[in-house]
């Protein structure tokens, strides 16, 4: 049988193929997306399509109140992009408003941490400068979905039954989309958000009302949404709603309709680094995504190739990498349009040549982020003892239940590759069904980004009106030779750069293909502080898959690393996408069984 298939295991097939391929973290997404490429689509289209698909079948992880930054590369202008989608704080958030509120952490849930939703706003600019096709056609599968159900997954399910009594006791208006009848839906029942529905058919409606070409109604759709029926909505929401929050007390939101109307996606150019064969691209530092690149930078000057993807040297050298680069994230990381960060310094092979003097043998169990004069904020550690647990009943910063194990932050990820060669990547994410109550006359909830802000006026990530907070959201694209080759990404919060990361190093170094790279024993480290709220850390502890074998666990042990074994399939929800020639690839993740790739 060897000399049939002399190939290794993997889950399921890589895709390989020259049409065009799509991945993500939901089968029927994937099929909306392949879909749309079959239909004549390009990349954009497919991905404006996957991504209102997402907000319906995954509820738990995102929704239209959320926000995404994207990636891409478009082949006609032979550029890669940023389209930042992270909407900024509110213009009445101020450190001085909640701290007069009794707050000294923003919560993880309710209405305090709404920032303006930017994830509508971000797939009509995607869809009228790079799409070819019509609102309608990219609206429709999502609308069906919502209008007529889909099955509805375990861990939405289990989502759900987690915060059931939040709803009922605190949260009516999402009692009634997320326990019809008064129960918990079980899973795979058809589910439906019919509100939601007449949502996005009254925008695609009004859009279309006033004629015009293409361009016209998505322009039509942008102000519908930031100044019409949907911002009136949010605006009354916010001002007369008293909405019981993971604080334990009630409080307002301060978004309001001015608030999303000042405000639309733009473009930017992405943060590269050069490794090896490869340039990386990341959004820039008003996100988590350097810590990727300072990874990079840090392993940089060691030798890695040979090395097993399960060895001790090969985990203990990237957990290491990643306690330095997630140290600075906490002291320099914040809005470039609000505080300078020393970014190229960061990045520079002098810095980090002295920061890998840090890295030993034995694992570090203090924070240690570097120095840069004039930059950058003291972090104060909050320490968090014994095991993270998921979301509890009042829910809480970014959390993931059910069949990933205690696991924070998630959301959903997509790579999309089509004929021509162009490439997108975006990790949408915020306005879960669990984070804020459900606006009844629209059917979905706000986001709760703000809680990444600190209320220290000291700090880069410090609250302000108009400012980003420094999302986890990171999806990546690389260059291999000069040619777009790979983009990838993972749901995950804190962990997205660290799993994305350990897959781009078993495909670089290891030699693995897109599907092995995924499927391989992974870990985490929670040595840092997390991005959301309670924002505690738990220093040296390192969290593996219990497939590692046990020869490299006891050695990581000795090395000083509080090791904790999670279940077998329970790290990262990755997908990945690459071009090579006129061939396309893609993978995805068989953990939570969710995830999958198509192409032909």
């Amino acid at each position: 049988m060897s000399k049939i298939n002399p190939n290794p295991f993997t889950t399921r097939p890589e895709i390989d193929g020259t049409f065009g391929v799509v991945t993500s973290t939901h089968w029927i997404a994937t099929a909306v997306g392949m879909a749309t490429l079959e239909k004549g689509g390009n990349a954009f289209d497919a991905a404006v399509a996957t991504a209102f698909t997402l907000q319906v079948v995954e509820p738990h992880l995102n929704g239209p109140g959320g926000d995404v930054p994207v990636i891409l590369h478009d082949v006609k202008r032979a550029r890669t992009d940023v389209i930042c989608g992270q909407g900024p704080a509110p213009a009445k958030a101020t450190i001085a408003q909640y701290r007069a509120e009794g707050i000294d952490l923003i919560p993880g849930t309710g209405l305090l941490a709404a920032c303006v939703p930017g994830m509508f706003d971000t797939w009509m600019l995607l869809l009228r400068d790079y799409g070819t096709m019509t609102l309608a056609e990219v609206l429709g599968p999502a609308i069906g979905y919502a209008k007529n159900g889909h099955p509805l997954v375990e861990r939405a399910n289990a989502t759900i039954a987690l915060v059931q009594r939040l709803f009922r006791e605190h949260w009516p208006t999402s009692a009634a989309v997320y326990l019809p009848g008064g129960r918990v839906p079980e899973t795979g029942t058809l589910f439906t958000n019919h509100t939601l529905a007449n949502t996005y058919t009254r925008i695609l409606k009004e859009a279309e009302s006033g004629g015009g070409d293409r361009d016209a109604q998505i322009d039509r759709a942008r102000k519908v949404w930031s100044q019409g029926f949907v911002a009136e909505a949010i605006d009354r929401f916010c001002r007369t709603q008293d909405i019981m929050d993971v604080s334990g007390a009630r409080h307002r939101g301060v978004l309001t309709g001015d608030d999303m109307a000042n405000w639309q996606a733009h473009m930017e150019a992405p943060l590269t680094y050069d490794y090896g064969r490869y340039t990386v691209c990341k959004a820039g530092v008003w996100s988590q995504g350097p810590v990727l690149l300072q990874q990079l930078a840090l392993l940089k000057g060691i030798k890695l190739d040979g090395m097993h993807p399960t060895s001790a040297d090969f985990i203990h050298l990237q957990i290491e990498a990643s306690k330095l680069a997630f140290a600075d994230r906490e002291k320099f990381y914040g809005d470039p349009n609000f505080v300078e960060v020393p970014i190229e310094t960061l990045l520079s092979d002098s810095y980090n040549s002295d920061r890998r003097r840090l890295i030993t043998d034995k694992a570090s169990l203090e924070l240690q982020p570097g120095s840069v004069e004039g930059f950058g904020a003291v972090v104060e550690l909050r320490r968090e003892t014994g095991q993270r647990l998921s979301v509890s009943a009042l829910g809480a910063g970014e959390p993931t239940v059910g069949r990933m194990g205690e696991v924070r932050g998630d959301t959903v990820h997509f790579d999309i590759i089509d004929k021509a060669g162009n490439i997108i990547s975006a990790t949408p994410s915020g306005g879960w069904l669990q984070s804020s109550p459900v606006i009844p006359e629209l059917g979905f909830g706000l986001g709760t980004r703000a809680q990444a802000f600190w209320l220290d006026e000291k700090h880069p990530a410090a609250l302000a009106p108009g400012k980003r907070p420094r999302t986890t959201l990171s999806p990546t694209l690389a260059l291999r030779d000069g040619e777009p080759y790979l983009a990838w990404g993972s749901p995950g919060g804190d962990q997205q750069d660290q799993w994305t990361t350990q897959f781009f190093l078993r495909h670089v170094h290891c030699k693995m293909n897109l599907q092995e790279a995924i499927d391989a024993p992974a870990w985490h480290s929670e040595h840092f502080p997390i991005s959301f709220w309670p924002r505690t850390a738990r220093p040296g502890v390192l969290v593996l898959e219990n497939r590692v074998p046990k020869s490299t666990i006891d050695e990581l042990k000795k090395r000083g690393h509080i090791v904790e074994i999670g279940p077998d399939w329970s790290e990262g929800r990755l997908t990945a996408a690459s071009r090579e020639g006129g061939r396309r690839r893609a993978a995805a993740n068989p953990r939570g069984m969710q995830g999958y790739a198509a192409g032909r």
